[in-house]
């Protein structure tokens, strides 16, 4: 059995006198103990909210989860709150995007590494400094004695993210997520923050949950690939074979707009047209579908499932996949067209009703 087990997740943020707007919209997948599983798409397509939700920590008002999502065969969503927080350091940690925000600006360093160490482990005084001491010179920090005196804003961007990573390793926990944890650094330093994380899942046999929008990084680090767009897993792949092969239009356009080193001189970029709001909901048919170059008709009839088309393990949620690599240089359909006269996004095929 896996270590992770996400079932069918589903996050909903409600408020008085308007929408309820759905951020997840039953995302499945699985990460067993020393793989790294990618969570990968654009800005907005509830990334950081599926991992906020796997920790507990969404507001307490507002907000319905619902699903599964057993950390080895313990619901994570039904914990009482009390023994999630004695889970959170010990069995789960979590590496968060922006480490400026993330640490407390008016606490030195050592003080909220040494606070973890003393709440988890025991740890007091002379020994949790060591302590303190080790783990930032594991990840990398020199000088770190002198380090742990000093305050966030006295350290670099890139010492500020380690400093995260050795509070998060610093019970050795069993499974940890990093959401964009490379994000604002320079490509120097993202490199060794990645090898720094690779060391910890090679070394300790940690179950890493990468969440990033940088294929660059997926390509480098993760086992497997779960491609998200607006709530929901529309491919899921080992690494390989999701760059090797594609199949749904979206991971297909997200591929195909990275710049290569071996395109011809003055070769264009196909980005993907629209942006994440250009959608419809997932109950009329492809979220994706205003966007998409590869559309037809049967995309709006009802969500698509999740389905092995071509390869077994390859999961794409469409049902007119990109079986041919070189097959999207034009459309099928012209997209469908946004109806936001309404008070919902809906979409409708520009030669009639949708």
């Amino acid at each position: 059995m896996a270590l992770l087990n996400v079932d069918e997740l589903a996050v909903t943020f409600t408020a008085r006198g308007r929408d309820d707007f759905r951020a997840v919209s039953g995302v499945s997948f699985t990460v067993d103990q020393g793989e790294v599983v990618g969570l990968v798409g654009e800005s907005g397509c509830g990334k950081s909210v599926t991992s906020l939700a796997l920790m507990g920590l969404l507001p307490a008002k507002g907000v319905r989860v619902g699903g599964r999502a057993e950390y080895d065969g313990t619901d994570l969503l039904t914990l009482p709150k009390a023994k999630l927080r004695d889970m959170r350091g010990t069995q789960l940690a979590m590496i968060f995007q922006d480490p400026l925000s993330s640490l407390n600006p008016v606490v030195p360093i050592g003080v909220q590494v040494t606070e973890i160490l003393s709440r988890h482990r025991g740890l007091r005084g002379e020994k949790a400094r060591k302590e303190a001491a080790h783990l930032l010179d594991r990840v990398g920090i020199p000088d770190p004695a002198r380090r742990l005196k000093e305050y966030p804003h006295q350290l670099s961007g890139g010492m500020r993210q380690r400093a995260l990573i050795a509070m998060a390793v610093a019970c050795a926990p069993r499974l940890l997520i990093a959401d964009e944890p490379t994000t604002a650094l320079d490509v120097t330093i993202q490199a060794q923050i990645l090898e720094l994380l690779r060391e910890l899942v090679d070394q300790e046999g940690t179950a890493l949950l990468m969440i990033t929008h940088d294929l660059g990084v997926v390509a480098g680090l993760c086992d497997r690939v779960n491609v998200l767009y607006a709530g929901k897993a529309v491919e899921a792949a080992e690494r390989r074979e999701l760059f090797a092969a594609p199949m749904h239009p979206y991971a297909h356009g997200l591929l195909g707009s990275i710049p290569r080193l071996d395109s011809p001189r003055g070769q264009p970029l196909n980005p993907i047209r629209g942006s994440i709001n250009d959608q419809i909901p997932w109950s009329e048919g492809c979220a994706f579908a205003p966007r998409c170059d590869h559309y037809v008709m049967e995309c709006l009839t009802g969500t698509p499932q999740l389905t092995e088309p071509a390869t077994a393990g390859h999961r794409v949620r469409c049902v007119n996949p990109v079986l041919d690599q070189s097959d999207l240089a034009g459309p099928v359909l012209e997209a469908p067209v946004m109806d936001t006269t309404g008070s919902e996004a809906t979409a409708r095929h520009p030669g009639g009703a949708a």
